[in-house]
């Protein structure tokens, strides 16, 4: 299947995510380095394509998200540079090339992470000083900019990483997993669709629409990551398999079993899905994403 209209703003991304980082003092050159090789290894930028289409599904030009929207995959970038490190889940693989810490060493990736988290909220604050004569606009980037902090701090994915890291080696609860998924992975992105809504200056119907879309997408994304990691191609994925188990993570598939986490997932896609259901075209980069999650575990 081709998914057009993500392709195109996908495209959209890795053409200007490197535009707004800061500029750094040659003196620091290793940083800027260091945060530029993961941020250009690819990726779906899943995160920031979900700003731009909000904004957009909400009635603006998505021309004024983009900064927003590299900002949040700056923000996952450093999520996945510090996850891969020997303290979190000691990956060597990410994207399908060396993870950070192989390539700069451990050090400069905990700094490569910090730079790119604090990039983030400089980068959406400079966009917000455009904005001091329109006061509705900076609103809207300021419920943005909070969306975004709330959900990548410790009430979201911080606090969902911590609780995965306890329960290693441990019975989970069901209760459990599913905070640890909702924080750890559909946070983020709950938070990249609210955003975009926020910067489309949307009503409250719409972005109660769009909170509930990103809810279901984010924890389906993170069950089916679980999966893949089980019987996933890791040319395919771009990182190595059987992570979890090695680990003896927490997953769906250990304690659900694949078939009923399979069931689990197309269960939270026919949701999502239904909440689009009456926008059509409109709705065409989510309904491309729920698809694509189906298209994975078939």
């Amino acid at each position: 299947m081709e998914y057009r209209e993500y392709n195109r703003l996908k495209a959209i991304i890795d053409e200007h995510i490197l535009d707004f980082l800061p500029e750094v003092d040659h003196k620091s050159i290793t940083l800027y380095e260091a945060m530029k090789y993961s941020l250009t290894a690819g990726g779906k930028r899943l995160r920031p394509v979900l700003v731009l289409a909000a904004c957009d599904f909400c009635g603006s030009d998505m021309k004024e998200a983009l900064p927003f929207a590299c900002a949040v995959e700056y923000i996952h970038t450093y999520s996945l540079i510090h996850d891969d490190l020997p303290a979190m889940d000691d990956d060597d693989l990410r994207r399908g090339v060396p993870t950070n810490h192989k390539v700069y060493g451990e050090a400069m990736a905990l700094l490569a992470g910090d730079g790119l988290l604090n990039s983030a909220f400089e980068v959406m604050q400079k966009d917000m000083l455009l904005y001091f004569d329109d006061v509705d606009k900076l609103k809207c980037r300021l419920k943005a900019c909070y969306e975004v902090a709330r959900c990548a701090g410790i009430r979201g994915m911080v606090a969902g990483q911590v609780a995965d890291m306890e329960a290693e080696n441990k019975q989970c609860s069901k209760e459990m997993l599913d905070y640890i998924h909702i924080n750890k992975t559909a946070a983020l992105i709950t938070a990249a669709v609210l955003a975009g809504a926020h910067l489309g200056c949307a009503d409250e119907q719409k972005r109660q629409l769009l909170a509930s879309w990103g809810e279901d997408m984010g924890l389906a994304f993170q069950i089916v990551d679980d999966i893949l990691d089980v019987c996933g191609d890791e040319q395919e994925i771009g990182k190595k398999t059987g992570v979890d188990l090695k680990q003896n993570k927490s997953t769906y598939p250990s304690i659900y079993g694949l078939e009923e986490s399979k069931a689990r997932v197309f269960e939270l896609l026919d949701e999502a899905d239904e909440l689009m259901a009456p926008y059509y075209d409109e709705a065409e980069v989510f309904n491309e994403l729920t698809a694509d999650l189906r298209d994975k575990i078939k």
